[in-house]
């Protein structure tokens, strides 16, 4: 079985790129004074907010940091405020866990690349020596279930379907028979891109979660958000609004290799306090790593 954990780094590094030449880079100039004017603070806040860090965050990150900076340098107090806005993780957490099948539920609004994600997530877990099957539980779009069949038959799974504008929830119940009577490892389950104003289809959602209940009793599916990274504050507020409605456990995080306010990461944890578990970094099958925080951090300052 492949193990990502080691090359997940060395990914990310190339996947921020643009973070680490954009807002990054001034900030490290300006950090990387041997004392730091009261009157440069300002511009470290501008930096992070031009990094999507959002203005009241960055506020309260210099807010901590100058004090800190008794003890220590200007980086080492801006880096320890960054990170404690992160989310905790498990240790060893892994998508596909002991119960088997594990059930993961990939949402969002249209455009985000989430029939991507789960294609590059079947992948992923195959590769690693996984039995999958999708579930394709966006029937609102006929385009939806061709678009992830091709991706089940790149990534080498199968998939359960139905006829376009069939019960999303009977597409699922199926999926999770079909599971069970191969000896999958997980079903990861498309659904519709749903705007967070539409109540109706967060419903959907609801009802969605009850059939897995009912079906796997006691099965607590992960429910993965994904996110353009180039959406900005924008997606964080569709994010908030998911996670109010139905209860995210992680985000996926996609293009974050086209943007250079990398920020936002900071952002969509520290409001949500959900982690972000996986990154996109390009357009190909195996460009989605499993989003390291602290190697993330130290990549960020690291100069170019």
């Amino acid at each position: 079985m492949a193990d990502d954990r080691a090359t997940a780094p060395a990914e990310l590094e190339a996947g921020l790129r643009r973070s680490r030449g954009g807002f990054m880079a001034r900030l490290r100039d300006i950090l990387g004074q041997e004392v730091l004017p009261a009157e440069d603070w300002a511009e470290v806040e501008e930096a992070l907010i031009a990094g999507d860090v959002g203005a009241a965050l960055a506020m309260r990150v210099v807010e901590r940091a100058r004090p800190r900076t008794v003890q220590g340098t200007a980086t080492e107090a801006v880096t320890r405020e960054l990170g404690a806005l992160l989310a905790p993780r498990e240790p060893g957490w892994r998508l596909v866990g002991v119960a088997r099948p594990a059930v993961v539920l990939v949402v969002g609004v249209n455009g985000t690349g989430k029939t991507t994600t789960i294609g590059k997530l079947a992948h992923r877990e195959r590769r690693t020596g996984h039995r999958v099957v999708l579930a394709a539980a966006d029937t609102f779009r006929a385009a939806a279930i061709e678009q992830l069949a091709a991706w089940a038959e790149r990534a080498g799974v199968e998939m359960v379907a139905h006829a376009p504008g069939a019960d999303p929830g009977a597409v699922v119940f199926d999926a999770l028979d079909a599971a069970v009577a191969r000896g999958a490892d997980v079903v990861i389950a498309d659904t519709a891109g749903r705007l967070h104003t539409k109540t109706n289809l967060m419903d959907e959602l609801a009802k969605i979660r009850r059939i897995i209940d009912r079906r796997l009793p006691g099965t607590i599916p992960e429910t993965l958000f994904v996110l353009d990274a180039t959406t900005g504050q924008n997606g964080l507020n569709q994010a908030a609004a998911f996670h109010e409605a139905v209860g995210l456990t992680g985000i996926v995080l996609t293009k974050l290799d086209s943007t250079a306010r990398g920020g936002i990461v900071f952002a969509i944890e520290e409001r949500l306090g959900v982690p972000v578990r996986f990154a996109g970094l390009g357009e190909g099958i195996d460009d989605l790593v499993e989003f390291d925080p602290r190697a993330f951090l130290d990549k960020l300052f690291e100069a170019t």
